[in-house]
């Protein structure tokens, strides 16, 4: 990694020894930058809106003010990539809630660290590119007279790794019946089995085609052809019937995009 894409962290945790652990880890990363450390949250809101790190390091519980609520200050949109770090794994499905990156339980090992660490890196450099892409375009439309240039087609996933019992598989999405969300996993359903793949729903709607995908419920993202009716189930609420006999919900707010999408409109 060039100097230029060097990672600027902030470790934010009220337990000396927990921050010195963080530390002393990040230490052995030769391109990672250790910009500030905070105890308490206040700190937290205070280096993140003056260091700009491109990674947090954030402590789940803390006294006065949670690793939630500096998120909620900040606002999820502009928070930095953040790993949470908690004593309590209860705490692992709402971090995916507030767009966390990941998550470290305490006591964590290294291999768990540098799998966390790994995955911010992978989220940061994606994100980055996809900004200087956005400013390179928007440049290239103001200075030409001629048309907006297209973008080219995207890319989406056309298989998933996934891992169980110590086994390391590919999925292909073409084999994707459905995906329901079952706290920090989501569980890909193919036929009638089904993988757990450590991927937050917001992150594999964005990364699968929605011409072939649609996402039903916060819980449930749906190939679209297997769908064989859609119907108002029980209390006013949707839900639509596979081919193969499956219900799944459908929330309110997405049953007109749904019916768009099925070409009932």
């Amino acid at each position: 990694m060039s100097e230029a894409k060097r990672l600027r962290v902030l470790v934010v945790d009220d337990e000396p020894l927990a921050r010195k652990r963080v530390e002393d880890l990040l230490a052995k990363v030769n391109d990672v930058d250790l910009v500030g450390t905070a105890s308490t949250g206040d700190e937290a809101i205070a280096a993140i809106e003056r260091l700009h790190p491109d990674l947090v390091f954030l402590d789940v519980q803390m006294p006065a003010r949670s690793g939630f609520e500096v998120v909620e200050a900040i606002g999820a949109e502009r928070m930095p990539a953040t790993i949470f770090a908690t004593a309590f794994d209860h705490y692992a499905i709402r971090a995916f809630d507030v767009a966390a990156v990941d998550y470290l339980v305490k006591p964590f090992d290294d291999e768990r660290f540098a799998q966390a660490l790994s995955r911010a890196r992978k989220k940061i450099e994606l994100q980055q590119a996809g900004e200087i892409t956005s400013r390179l375009l928007a440049l290239v439309r103001e200075q030409s007279s001629e048309p907006p240039i297209v973008s080219p087609k995207r890319d989406y996933l056309d298989r998933i790794a996934v891992e169980g019992r110590g086994q390391a598989r590919v999925v292909p999405v073409s084999k994707i019946d459905y995906i329901t969300a079952s706290g920090p996993y989501a569980e890909l359903h193919v036929g009638d089995r089904a993988f757990a793949v450590r991927e937050r729903m917001q992150t594999l709607e964005e990364k699968l085609d929605p011409a072939v995908f649609f996402r039903i419920h916060r819980s449930v993202i749906v190939r679209l052809d297997l769908i064989d009716t859609l119907r108002r189930a029980s209390g006013g609420d949707y839900a639509v019937r596979l081919k193969n006999g499956q219900e799944l919900p459908v929330s309110r707010t997405r049953r007109e995009e749904l019916e768009e999408a099925m070409g009932l409109g």
